[in-house]
């Protein structure tokens, strides 16, 4: 394996920082820490154009554009339009995030069901991988997906926090499991022990930044550079070293999202 000891991370929201954090800075603290690629990953379509003026100022940045399930009401005919512009400029790698939410306070469970097929429909029409987002509704994520050939583009699935069953679903439809903050919290189990069983070619890092901050920030805003705190975390529950864990997973984000290494 050729040496590699920067990482890559693979949801980080540098567009919605807490206003005394600036994204550029914020970047070059990561870059000392390790850091040097990053996925900011979309919310809303009002927020679109802001993320790209985000990952075009920032060395290292690529962008996936989408709307999340909480968002999933903005979601109509003229966001697709845009949506499917958008995608094709020089930054944009992939279509996210995107998902299905159960947690109460969401849209209705069919508002976010026709966005995320939809959005599906056209990241395999571009030939785009997807970011997903899921929480509360992994059964119907999963039925949705293989209803509509997402498979066929593969992607991340974000902050996953599934079963070893739920991940080699995920897995036999192309998806990486990412992996950031909670990895990281006392008295995590599962997580864990579900990273420790994976096949290694699946497995990216993510800070998720500015939320779900790693066990010594807990209560703080969560950083980019945290994602360092993550990757030890990994190396340690992998048993391996922090350079062979930036080999590992910058190398998988890279082939999921269909990237060239530099």
């Amino acid at each position: 394996m050729e040496t590699c000891t920067t990482l890559f991370d693979t949801h980080v929201h540098l567009d919605l920082l807490p206003s005394q954090l600036d994204p550029v800075q914020e970047v070059a603290r990561a870059n000392r820490a390790g850091i040097d690629r990053f996925l900011i990953p979309g919310v809303q379509p009002r927020d679109w154009h802001q993320l790209l003026e985000v990952a075009n100022s920032v060395p290292g940045a690529l962008a996936a554009l989408g709307t999340h399930p909480v968002a999933a009401r903005q979601w109509d005919r003229d966001a697709a339009r845009r949506l499917e512009t958008l995608l094709t400029r020089r930054k944009v790698v992939a279509l996210g995030e995107i998902g299905l939410d159960g947690t109460s306070g969401m849209p209705p469970a069919e508002v976010q069901e026709q966005a995320l097929r939809q959005q599906i429909r056209i990241a395999v029409s571009a030939g785009l991988p997807l970011v997903l987002h899921c929480r509360r509704a992994t059964g119907r994520l999963l039925q949705i997906l293989h209803d509509e050939a997402a498979s066929r583009v593969g992607g991340i699935w974000h902050g996953f926090s599934g079963s070893s069953e739920t991940a080699r679903a995920a897995i036999d439809l192309g998806f990486g499991l990412a992996f950031g903050g909670p990895l990281t919290w006392p008295g995590a189990r599962r997580g864990p022990q579900v990273l420790q069983a994976l096949p290694q070619a699946w497995i990216v890092l993510e800070s998720d930044a500015p939320d779900l901050p790693p066990a010594p920030h807990r209560g703080e805003s969560n950083r980019p550079c945290h994602l360092r705190l993550v990757a030890e975390r990994m190396a340690a529950l992998r048993q391996w070293s922090l350079d062979t864990t930036a080999c590992i997973t910058t190398g998988n984000a890279l082939r999921l999202l269909r990237i060239r290494a530099a």
